[in-house]
């Protein structure tokens, strides 16, 4: 059974492949009378999209989102979204010598034994380039999340391979190219990406996303568990490692009296746990944290075998990026968002008649 479509009632099915004639999604089950027009998308895609500094790919994607159906007069209709982005960079023939070669660290070798083919055309489908159609139908779903519900997503760099932020100010995230919340350190990440893309190496990293506003009550509590539907959102993204839930494995080292969050008239004092209790979100701000492997493709040689079997020296030429992590904050904030607004929309379905319970309390600042 094949698995390209993510969501319940909120579903996104994407399509295409990094250097096929184009990539798209169909989304089913948006909301009717949401504004939506092919200009919402661009500053998200602009974020993701490669080409934009010297530290990422120099894949340059024009991008451009054509609304094929859902949408008439500006509004959402509720029936089936089809979003449609031409690929007008591909290169096929970077990968002409690798067709028949298996590339450690890539998808090759896996992809060939459970389809017996593969497009060898910068990984085909396994290429982070259908992570554009995540962050196109995650526009939706934050203008859906921010408009119905106040509630707000926003992701960050919070490590570049060994680097970690001096400080914490997430007005400065959008004003620098790694999306890097202490401004001051952008020219020590700027020459270590340099002397790390002159080494022909790469270096992984990690992203933070938080999620503002949510009330209590959204999630299930056994297997559409808010925390574990996110999980696996979050390792369905290309190149990703580990995700981590509030303090996620720094619990390990916390005693019980520590890591529990108490609870006072005025708030929650802590919030060790991410704002998810029980699989259901508990009003808190919800923290996810995500770890990226550094990029296999690389111009330094390594050895692997062929599809015959035969040792081979694979050399990868072509556009990619140093670190993958750079670009995939908009690809987190997306896919938190997809999996906020299924949640919203199945708990409206089931428990919508419940009502405001009290009592409310009052969530931390994230």
């Amino acid at each position: 059974m094949a698995s390209n479509t993510f969501g319940k009632l909120f579903a996104v099915t994407t399509f295409g492949e990094s250097h096929g004639p184009a990539i798209g999604c169909v989304i089913d089950g948006c909301p009717p009378g949401l504004a939506i027009a092919a200009e919402d998308f661009a500053h998200d895609l602009a974020r993701r999209a490669t080409g934009k500094t010297r530290h990422t790919s120099a894949r340059h994607e024009a991008d451009e989102v054509e609304i094929l159906s859902g949408v008439y007069e500006g509004l959402t209709t509720g029936t089936p979204i089809a979003l449609l982005i031409r690929n007008t960079d591909a290169r096929s023939k970077d990968y002409a010598k690798i067709a028949e070669q298996f590339r450690p660290g890539h998808a090759d070798y896996t992809y060939w034994h459970k389809y017996g083919i593969r497009d060898p055309r910068g990984g085909g489908r396994s290429s982070a380039r259908e992570t554009t159609m995540r962050v196109a139908a995650g526009v939706i779903a934050k203008k859906w999340l921010a408009e119905k519900c106040d509630v707000r997503v926003q992701g960050w760099l919070s490590q570049l391979g060994e680097i970690t932020p001096g400080g914490h100010d997430l007005t400065a995230v959008e004003d620098n190219p790694f999306f890097w919340p202490h401004a001051a350190q952008v020219p020590e990440l700027e020459a270590y990406m340099d002397a790390l893309r002159k080494s022909g190496d790469s270096v992984g990293a990690r992203v933070g996303v938080v999620a503002d506003g949510l009330p209590p009550g959204w999630g299930e509590p056994i297997y559409g568990k808010l925390d574990g539907e996110l999980a696996s959102a979050l390792m369905s993204i290309n190149a990703v490692k580990g995700v981590e839930i509030g303090d996620g494995f720094a619990s390990v080292a916390q005693k019980g009296s520590e890591h529990r969050d108490h609870i006072a008239a005025r708030g929650f004092e802590s919030n060790h746990a991410g704002g998810v209790l029980g699989g259901i979100s508990s009003g808190q701000p919800l923290r996810c944290s995500v770890a990226f492997k550094p990029t296999s493709s690389l111009r330094l040689p390594v050895d692997s075998l062929d599809i015959h079997g035969d040792p081979v020296e694979v050399v990868t030429t072509g556009r990619h990026d140093p670190c993958v992590g750079i670009r995939a904050i908009p690809i987190c904030e997306a896919m938190v968002a997809l999996v906020l607004i299924d949640q919203a929309l199945r708990h409206r379905a089931q428990c919508g008649d419940v009502g405001d319970v009290a009592p409310r309390v009052p969530g931390r600042k994230p």
